[in-house]
């Protein structure tokens, strides 16, 4: 799931500078290519992780709230009979502190001076309980809406570094790459293919055509780190291959690596490897790091890196030289 455009293993040509600061041989790059391109990957994985973690506790905060809701009309509604009764207790010269107590409405300062209210009338202590209650309830919903509040915001911070990170790496490896001619950077990395005016006409009935169906109707669409679609919320590459098969039926995980290693590997022997494939193998490249989808024709498509589109694009070059191998869900 890699954000680099970059390969270590195909830089050629890097000649001495005459500066006083050296230009770094051919085998100092790569083995620096190899390092960024090593914390790039986990940098987005980790991404993908915190980002997903993000989604569910804003989930879980909604329905913290929706519970809060529910618990506050339910408190309201308890709290005006309970005020009635120390109303009555008040006329008749006793507790007038429950009074104000009750006026408060908070919960909390309810449950710490609950005594004032327990001492109101015997005959009412099922209902000053039953309201006592309700105010642990609220104040426990009100309390888990803070904490998740508070990782929520954790949360946050934590894919900011996690993008920053990304970014500053993207920069290093842009720099290096830029020492190389323009003849020199093609095919140095993930991207180049074919990415418009492309439709798939071939068959849908299946889970494996599905996917390779869908997965051609995203060409075109931008990446996006730790995205899985739809199209105007752009696709990384596991998300790609992820929405692919999802729309096929099945669920498969957001990460590159446990695709490549969650499902039956293609055994691919010396040769032609596209002889072994078919369409709607998951193909892993990099050591794992990055997936595509084949689709057929010694062709792939792939969400590459972050700036550019979901492209159809052969399976040669950058591809063809880091395969590690392929799944077939």
């Amino acid at each position: 799931m890699t954000v680099s455009v970059f390969a270590a293993g195909l830089l050629i040509g890097i000649t001495a500078s005459a500066t006083a600061k050296p230009t770094p041989t051919l085998s100092q790059v790569q083995a620096k290519l190899k390092s960024l391109l090593s914390q790039a990957d986990r940098l987005d994985q980790q991404y993908g992780q915190v980002k997903q973690q993000l989604q569910a506790t804003n989930q879980r905060l909604n329905l913290i709230n929706e519970e809060i809701a529910r618990d506050s009309g339910h408190f309201a509604l308890l709290r005006q009979q309970v005020t009635r009764i120390a109303i009555t207790a008040y006329e008749d010269g006793n507790l007038n502190s429950s009074v104000a107590l009750l006026t408060s409405g908070n919960p909390q300062r309810i449950l710490n001076q609950s005594s004032i209210l327990l001492e109101l009338s015997a005959s009412n202590d099922a209902q000053i309980n039953q309201f006592l209650a309700a105010a642990r309830q609220l104040t426990g919903a009100q309390q888990l809406a803070q904490r998740t509040k508070a990782g929520i915001a954790e949360l946050e911070s934590s894919l900011a570094k996690r993008k920053a990170g990304l970014n500053k790496l993207v920069t290093t490896e842009q720099a290096l790459v830029n020492k190389l001619t323009p003849a020199q950077q093609l095919g140095v990395g993930a991207g180049g293919g074919q990415t418009g005016g492309i439709k798939y006409t071939g068959p849908t009935s299946t889970q494996a055509q599905k996917a390779v169906a869908y997965a051609y109707a995203q060409i075109g669409c931008h990446y996006q780190w730790a995205g899985s679609g739809p199209c105007a919320a752009g696709f990384d590459c596991s998300g790609l291959t992820m929405a692919a098969w999802g729309a096929a039926g099945l669920s498969l995980p957001h990460s590159s690596y446990s695709q490549e290693s969650d499902y039956a590997q293609v055994a691919l022997k010396p040769g032609d490897v596209t002889y072994y494939l078919q369409p709607g193998d998951i193909l892993g490249f990099s050591g794992n790091s990055h997936v595509g989808i084949y689709v057929g024709g010694g062709k792939l498509i792939d969400a590459p890196h972050s700036g550019a589109n979901v492209e159809l694009i052969s399976l040669s070059g950058w591809y063809l030289s880091t395969l590690d191998g392929a799944v077939r869900p």
